[in-house]
């Protein structure tokens, strides 16, 4: 998701019209104004993620980051943080959904959390469950690999003691019966549909704000010059 927006051509026209003192503050000016720019669009990507991507996890919309510029390396940069751009990269050049392991986990049966996903740890916590069984199933639409939860039918069993007397009723699970009911369904990745628009919408705020952000920052520190 890599691009590169110079400014480089503008600060360069603009020194050789600029006196000694102005001169002297450029790459002060150019710096803040990178770090400026690179603030905006690091909000404004943010706010793409928010506007492009359905119900975004709180991770996904804090992985925007930005390093802002310095006199010495006049070069901001905004970039989304690693483990989030594994998965965003094809919502910007394409291919299919990225995820963790080697399926594709498509929630058919099961509770998600309030971004639409699987809440960490579910495989683990089901698989570690009696009535669960992970792995292919032969069925009527063919074999289908995936989470699936054997059923159960609970019975009301009266305990009594030696003597016939009545202890109280226990919950028993009886023997298994029915069908088994599909939770997750492993599949391949599907295509992405969704495109961001990430380099599109930062090229728009660089153009719009450089110019205006270093008129502020150069007359900042020509104010303060001594």
């Amino acid at each position: 998701m890599a691009a590169s927006i110079s400014v480089l051509t503008n600060a360069r026209e603009l020194q050789r019209k600029l006196g000694a003192v102005a001169r002297k503050q450029l790459p002060f000016a150019t710096a803040q104004a990178l770090t400026a720019v690179a603030g905006l669009v690091q909000d404004g990507e943010t706010k793409l993620l928010v506007e492009r991507l359905k119900n975004p996890s709180p991770f996904t919309r804090k992985s925007v980051g930005m390093r802002g510029a310095r006199k010495s390396n006049l070069e901001a940069m905004v970039f989304i943080k690693d483990r989030a751009a594994r998965y965003l990269e094809p919502f910007e050049d394409g291919g299919v959904h990225r995820l963790a392991g080697r399926a594709l986990l498509n929630p058919k049966d099961i509770k998600l959390n309030a971004y639409g996903q699987l809440s960490r740890g579910t495989l683990a916590k089901l698989k570690a469950r009696p009535d669960i069984f992970i792995g292919p199933v032969k069925t009527k639409k063919g074999v289908v690999n995936g989470v699936w939860q054997r059923p159960t039918d609970t019975r009301r069993v009266t305990l009594l003691n030696s003597k016939g007397k009545r202890l109280g009723r226990l919950n028993k699970a009886a023997e298994q019966r029915g069908h088994l009911k599909l939770l997750i369904r492993f599949g391949d990745a599907l295509p992405v549909k969704t495109h961001l628009g990430y380099r599109e919408r930062a090229q728009q705020i660089v153009g719009r704000n450089f110019n205006p952000e270093f008129d502020k920052a150069l007359a900042k520190a020509l104010a303060t010059a001594r």
